[in-house]
């Protein structure tokens, strides 16, 4: 199932008492789909899922929902390391009208593959909702195997896998081993290109929040052939990518909107903001930026 080439996995905004800010997060949708954003996917890491209360996140997948108004899909995570949980939210996802499910590989109780096929088998089973995978062992500590990720492909409604391993070889072997109508995603905004070069659909980005535009070039360069001008946007592109993960994910992206006049407030805590010496690194990377893209313009 396609559901675009990039999607964003969306902050949370939060005001200056810490509480969700729906208005930021409205005009925050509307920056996404006016900037290269194929669909969101809302309260995933990025989205600080782990700081946000079950109430928190039903209320924004209603709200993003009602904003998009069915203009691009709507991807609410919902996977957690609770299986019950996880059916759980899934439903109460589902009731909110979103267009599918991300389900994170459970973390922290670190289980076998037999484990984590009969998790997501469970939940894909108590939805009608597409299900994506997202298999991501640096901050899960497990790592779903090709062999589990086919297996749980021949379930009617998972439909792709955002891969974060950063593995091109295991990319490639989830490719070759399920169905041509299940997309793999990067999980990495640097291995969007290399990934669509073994097989991929796209990418579920971060740093499409302020380069959304830009990957869509550089994807739409490789799907018209001109390898030459898509690996060359790649090696333009990248400092940005890497940029947006010199502190933990998603306060790096939060600043750079910030400097870019898109307000969506600071980190929850256990995460804090950039030190004084990391902003100061942002606020060059996104000038420096800035100004190639005048140079070229």
């Amino acid at each position: 199932m396609n559901f675009g080439r990039v999607l964003t996995a969306m902050v949370t905004p939060f005001d200056q008492n810490g509480d969700v800010d729906f208005e930021a997060t409205e005009r925050l949708v509307h920056h996404l789909m006016e900037n290269g954003t194929d669909g969101l996917i809302v309260c995933g890491t990025t989205g600080e899922s782990p700081t946000l209360t079950e109430t928190e996140k039903v209320e924004l997948f209603k709200f993003v929902k009602k904003v998009v108004n069915g203009r691009i899909p709507v991807i609410a995570g919902t996977g957690s390391y609770n299986t019950r949980a996880s059916i759980e939210l899934t439903k109460k996802a589902e009731e909110a009208g979103v267009d599918g499910v991300m389900l994170v590989t459970p973390y922290y109780n670190k289980p076998n593959q037999e484990g984590m096929y009969e998790h997501f088998k469970s939940i894909a089973q108590s939805t009608k909702l597409p299900v994506i995978l997202y298999n991501i062992p640096g901050r899960s500590v497990v790592n779903l195997s090709v062999d589990t990720v086919a297996r749980l492909a021949k379930i009617p409604n998972i439909v792709a896998i955002k891969e974060a391993s950063g593995n091109l070889e295991t990319m490639a072997q989830i490719i070759e081993n399920t169905p041509e109508n299940f997309s793999l995603y990067s999980g990495d905004d640097s291995l969007t290109l290399p990934v669509l070069a073994i097989g991929g659909i796209g990418v579920i980005s971060v740093a499409s929040h302020i380069i959304g535009n830009e990957m869509q070039t550089m994807i739409q360069h490789f799907l018209n052939g001109n390898i030459q001008k898509a690996a060359k946007e790649h090696r333009r592109l990248l400092p940005v990518m890497k940029g947006m993960f010199i502190a933990p994910n998603p306060a790096p992206i939060k600043a750079a909107l910030n400097l870019k006049g898109i307000s969506v407030g600071g980190v929850r805590l256990p995460l804090v903001p950039l030190n004084e010496e990391q902003q100061k690194t942002m606020e060059f990377l996104l000038k420096n930026f800035d100004l190639k893209l005048e140079l070229i313009s």
